[in-house]
């Protein structure tokens, strides 16, 4: 089972990129095919695909083929994570002011 601190990790492992954050951007307006975020993104589908991994694996971006296409959208349970764990700390933060 995972630690809640590896699932966060995890998240926020996958902000970590330029080019992540572009294609979260793009992602934002709705479910995307990946030759759309090829045409988006200087990149190679190589490095495309392993994008793709991390920001699935970090359950930021589902999934779903559709014959030989591959189609993206956010997952807003992996963003869910994110933005509790950022509450989380700015509460803290608030508490620890008032010491």
């Amino acid at each position: 089972m995972e630690t809640y601190e590896k699932n966060t990790a995890l998240v926020f492992k996958a902000f970590c990129d330029e080019n992540r954050i572009k294609i979260l951007n793009i992602l934002s307006s709705g479910e995307k095919c990946a030759c759309k975020l090829l045409e988006a993104l200087s990149v190679t589908q190589p490095t495309l695909s392993h994008h793709m991994k991390i920001l699935c694996d970090a359950g930021v971006v589902k999934a779903r083929k559709d014959g030989k296409w591959m189609y993206y959208s956010l997952s807003y349970e992996g963003l869910r994570v994110a933005e509790e764990y950022l509450c989380t700390l700015k509460n803290t933060g608030k508490e620890n002011e008032n010491d």
